[in-house]
């Protein structure tokens, strides 16, 4: 778990400065539209849809565009897309699990992209049902620090709504919780007055792999280029790697 939370939060800090803004820009703007779709254009009666438009919003998404993508995926105004999500599993090098989940509108290209990007970076591609028995789908919710703010006020916030546990990632606290949970710890952190940076449903690993320097530079490249994919959306991985090799890396 801890891998992959360190890796969720590295790309954070990324996102910020990264050249490729438009592109985690028009990733988020699809969730909104496929949330839309499957729950409906109205974010206080779909719960899925307010975590995706708050999620945007935190990343500065622009909210013309943010507005224009409900309204797609609602039916309310013409032009979207009809999103796909398609998972594919493999192995990153020194046999870490990876979980790749793509939402297209072209399903041969999204396997093409994939393969290619496991292909030239040192994985391999697995059959369904070979890696997924090592993730579970949980609710995270991430925290980010503010003065004053402790790890025990979160818990104390959470721990009625059946939030799981409280983690120190430096600069956030996660919480992780089930699926089913999500909305009720997102809430009851907002009833607390404790501001979220994201909540969404996500795969944590169960077992982790333990990498040096020189695995998780392999791993990270992977990552990377997986994730450079318009198609994918989000890649999930069951390595760890220690708070000083991340530092190295980052």
């Amino acid at each position: 778990m801890a891998g992959h939370s360190k890796w969720a939060t590295t790309k954070h800090k990324k996102a910020a400065l990264d050249a490729k803004r438009g592109k985690l820009f028009a990733k988020l703007i699809k969730n909104i539209e496929v949330a839309a779709r499957a729950g409906g254009p109205d974010p206080d009666g779909n719960p899925t849809l307010y975590d995706a438009i708050q999620k945007a919003r935190k990343n500065s998404v622009p909210l013309d565009n943010i507005e224009r993508a409900r309204k797609r995926g609602g039916g309310l105004e013409a032009g979207g897309s009809d999103y796909q999500t398609i998972m594919y599993e493999g192995y990153a090098p020194g046999g870490v699990a990876v979980l790749i989940e793509c939402l297209t509108d072209n399903r041969n290209r999204a396997a093409s992209e994939v393969r290619v990007a496991m292909t030239r970076n040192g994985g391999s591609m697995a059959d369904p049902g070979s890696v997924s028995y090592m993730f579970n789908r949980k609710g995270v919710v991430i925290v980010p620090k503010t003065d004053g703010l402790t790890e025990d006020d979160v818990l104390a916030a959470v721990l009625d709504a059946n939030a799981e546990e409280v983690n120190d990632l430096g600069e956030n606290f996660e919480i992780v919780c089930e699926a089913g949970d999500l909305v009720a710890v997102r809430t009851a952190l907002q009833d607390a007055g404790i501001d979220y940076e994201s909540a969404e449903a996500s795969f944590l690993p169960s077992v982790s792999v333990p990498l040096d320097e020189e695995g998780a530079r392999k791993v990270f490249r992977l990552l990377e280029a997986l994730e450079d994919s318009d198609d994918v959306q989000n890649v999930y991985a069951n390595f760890d790697v220690s708070d000083e090799i991340l530092a190295k890396i980052s």
